[in-house]
């Protein structure tokens, strides 16, 4: 098994897991302890950390060695696993388990904000720079399957065998990841090393005196604004709207699997003729117009349609956005580039996803998609027109 091939493995189970106990987080507020807005809460303490934690895990990643960070980092989300399960075990009233779900979210939150630009600096150690786009790719079409593929294991392990082996799958899956990783070389840099806030500003300053990469990443900032509603309401919306539970629901949400898997395979097949620019500027429109009309169907196969569509254009967004990013940053700082690139990927979406959260709460699920959805339909087209050298952009 070659070392890129095993550091692939790894990246499946960790985007898996990982990806899996975020629903976890949401789905057991919901349906267990009886709050959306604790799942909202839940869900932002999950992305949130990055917000502070970013900046330093993009200036780590440009001086260890990434799987170091990879390590210490799958660690963290096994703790935070372990902390679900002894709390579902030993604490008999669901009410009382929210704190310990606030400290796993926050625990998990620390985690994301390392293990993702550490296993994309990773990547650019093991793959050449003619073969990084396309490698990129396909690490992206990885964390996408996780995503996808997250709400089919929960409802087929909660509902055969109950919560803790949700928990126990997560743990043992990234301790799988992390075995993975032995004999995968990765080394840190020789360069002299300046203070943290002199190494943030040199990543600050490579993006702002390359436009392109400035708008890649508020491109980004508006794609991964999808995320929020999607993974906070769509599970809430499955039950109450179309009627779907267990597997039902677990196969509705894992639609997203299969459109995800389709976005990233349409970039990988069709690489040199697509115009990456007004994809990723126009499938953001599209998707969050797929969003609102979500709220609005109630049969369960009209609505996995449109799922599916809004899908398999927001999975080719976001892989051509990371792609693009990898590729037009200099290797030197690009562990500083793709820390901000994780940290919208998850700032954002823990934003979006509280802001969700809370309208539903208030509003009800139906209307809080809905507003969401134009909201984001509207500021895609707004940035088609005022964002041109990404309009523009095509990769070699």
């Amino acid at each position: 098994m070659s070392p890129l091939f095993r550091f692939y493995l790894s990246c499946f189970f960790a985007f898996l897991c990982g990806h899996t106990v975020n629903y976890s987080v949401i789905i057991y507020a919901q349906d267990i302890i009886g709050s959306d807005l604790l799942s909202g809460i839940g869900f932002g303490l999950c992305f949130g950390p990055p917000i502070l934690l970013g900046w330093y895990a993009g200036v780590l990643c440009d001086r260890l060695a990434p799987n170091r960070i990879i390590v210490i980092s799958q660690l963290l989300f096994i703790v935070a696993a372990l902390i679900l399960l002894v709390a579902h075990l030993w604490v008999t009233i669901p009410a009382n388990r929210a704190i310990p779900l606030i400290v796993s979210a926050f625990l998990i939150g620390c985690a994301w904000s390392f293990i993702a630009p550490a296993r994309m600096a990773a990547l650019g150690q093991l793959a050449s720079v003619q073969k990084l786009h396309s490698a990129m790719v396909l690490l992206n079409l990885l964390i996408m399957l996780g995503f996808g593929l997250a709400p089919v294991v929960i409802a087929g392990l909660e509902q055969t065998w109950g919560w803790e082996a949700v928990f126990l799958f997560i743990a043992a899956g990234f301790a799988a990841a992390t075995l993975l990783l032995t004999g995968v070389p990765s080394q840190g840099s020789d360069r002299p090393r300046k203070s943290v806030i002199k190494e943030i500003h040199e990543g600050l300053q490579a993006v702002t005196s390359k436009p392109i990469l400035f708008q890649f990443l508020l491109t980004s900032i508006l794609a991964y604004t999808l995320m929020g509603p999607m993974q906070v309401l769509l599970p809430k919306l499955a039950s109450s709207q179309l009627m779907l539970f267990g597997l039902d629901r677990g196969f509705y949400l894992g639609t997203l699997a299969l459109a995800l898997i389709i976005g990233g395979l349409l970039c990988m097949a069709l690489k040199a003729r697509l115009p990456d620019g007004w994809i990723i500027l126009t499938g953001t429109a599209i998707a969050g117009i797929g969003i609102a009309l979500l709220s609005q169907i109630v049969h369960p196969l009209a609505s996995a349609g449109i799922l599916l569509l809004s899908g398999i254009v927001g999975g080719m967004v976001v892989s051509l956005i990371v792609a693009g990013l990898q590729t037009e940053a200099a290797s030197e700082v690009r562990g500083r580039v793709m820390g901000m690139y994780t940290m919208t990927s998850q700032i954002i979406p823990a934003a979006s996803g509280f802001f969700a959260g809370a309208l539903s709460e208030y509003l009800g699920v139906a209307d809080a998609l809905l507003i969401c959805g134009l909201l984001i339909a509207l500021t895609s087209l707004i940035a088609t027109n005022r964002l041109r050298i990404v309009r523009a952009f095509a990769h070699d």
